[in-house]
């Protein structure tokens, strides 16, 4: 990972320290130190279209641009279905005197806590920060009457599927108290929880809160933070058995509770269900896949409902001990986005893959303090926009708002009336009737 950024201006200037660190292949060439220079400088213009762009996705999105956004909106922040309390407690818990899918999940639990370092060496751990590289593309999108196979429809996939590349910074102190810092192709995304409200900023919206209480970011539990995923699956139950890339699993599964997507609905969108999957090795105790699924429902202005639901998918791999702890330094996630309700012609689905490594990991940062974890001052929660046409924190804008992102294309039009942007872990969405 490059963590300095040479002068753009000056061959022979001072490097300038990145707040994200950017992947080494965006400055690796064949011609010289020059073209390492313009390799950033493009990079660093989220406005440029690449021409090593898929053109038929560019043609759906309408752009570079807007795919990116896409795939930061649902891919980049995602946060898992409820909070978790930052408990001074034993991880380790009875099991007696309970279901046998409860205690069967509480003893696959622990046996996760050993596996990972033990509950000593977790209970060591004040905060923590990680470092890393993604690679993000949009692989397949599909739209069209009645089923994505439909030969009325759009089907469109990304036969090079060459990705976006970026790198990512998180710091953590407690479940509740986190930062990203997330950097793809030019775009930054910023997300975080400073223990009373979960945030999110990028260059598209404004600065705006989760609706509900705060809930950690995903990709903590995508092998990064044990303690958190052991202490989310400690309410879980077993549901059965399932083999994972040649390994034999448990499944936990664990739902969010009704207050909890009561909090994070209001008049317009609703949360259905929320639910998280963990996939536990019966070899080596640890954490082999993660999966949850989000189902939203939207009220539409000609009072019929609009359904999206998001399925991700993530093979976590690459465990390697850090401070005598057991972290995930790699791994794939898979995302399916899928629009239905309505009339057939206007279902949709749009698959993004995104591939992490992890570079950096270290406990206990000096002077990591609660300051860190502040929520930016342009931050506006639904309470303080009330009497406004548009609403952020699960949120329904004005007829005459603009998209986040679009989906287009020349022989399949969808009038944006019908099409919902949707911020799916703050159930901010957005609805315009201008045709796309």
């Amino acid at each position: 990972m490059k963590k300095l950024c040479p002068n753009l201006d000056r061959e022979d200037g001072l490097e300038t320290v990145l707040e994200v660190p950017i992947p080494e292949e965006i400055l690796t060439h064949k011609s010289g130190t020059t073209k390492a220079w313009h390799n950033m400088k493009n990079w660093m213009k989220p406005n440029a279209e690449s021409k090593s762009s898929s053109a038929s996705m560019a043609a759906v999105f309408g752009g570079k641009n807007t795919e990116i956004q896409l795939l930061l909106g649902v891919v980049g922040a995602p946060l898992i279905p409820s909070p978790i309390a930052s408990d001074n407690q034993p991880i380790t818990r009875s099991i007696k005197d309970q279901h046998i899918e409860v205690s069967m999940a509480k003893y696959i639990v622990k046996q996760y806590v050993a596996a990972v370092g033990g509950e000593r060496a977790l209970n060591c751990v004040d905060s923590m920060y990680a470092m890393g590289q993604v690679k993000m593309a949009t692989s397949e999108f599909s739209a069209g009457e009645g089923s994505v196979n439909s030969k009325k429809g759009v089907k469109v996939k990304n036969l090079q599927m060459k990705g976006e590349m970026g790198g990512f910074v998180v710091w953590q102190k407690r479940p509740e108290l986190w930062c990203l810092e997330l950097v793809v192709s030019g775009y930054k995304i910023s997300a975080g929880s400073d223990g009373k409200v979960a945030w999110r900023q990028t260059p598209w919206h404004h600065s705006h809160a989760s609706r509900g209480p705060p809930r950690p970011l995903r990709r903590f539990l995508q092998g990064l933070d044990p303690r958190s995923t052991a202490n989310l699956f400690s309410n879980s139950i077993c549901i059965g058995e399932k083999t994972v890339k040649n390994e034999d699993c448990f499944i936990l599964k664990l739902e969010a509770e009704s207050s909890t997507l009561r909090a994070r609905s209001n008049s317009n969108v609703e949360i259905v269900r929320h639910a998280v999957w963990g996939y536990f090795s019966q070899r080596t105790g640890l954490l082999v896949q993660l999966e949850d699924s989000h189902l939203l429902k939207l009220k539409s202005h000609e009072n019929e409902s609009i359904y999206w639901e998001t399925s991700m998918e993530s093979l976590i791999q690459d465990y390697r001990t850090v401070d005598g702890i057991q972290i995930a330094h790699a791994g794939k996630t898979w995302v399916s986005l899928f629009r239905f309700g309505g009339g057939p012609e206007t279902h949709s689905r749009a698959l993004m893959e995104e591939v992490w490594q992890v570079e950096e990991v270290d406990f206990n940062i000096k002077g990591l303090s609660i300051d860190c974890f502040l929520p930016p001052s342009d931050l506006k929660r639904e309470e303080d926009k009330e009497g406004e046409e548009a609403e952020c924190g699960g949120v329904v804008s004005s007829n005459n708002a603009k998209l986040p992102y679009k989906i287009r294309s020349a022989s399949f039009r969808i009038s944006a009336s019908k099409v919902a942007a949707v911020n799916l872990d703050d159930s901010c969405t957005s609805e315009s009737d201008e045709d796309l």
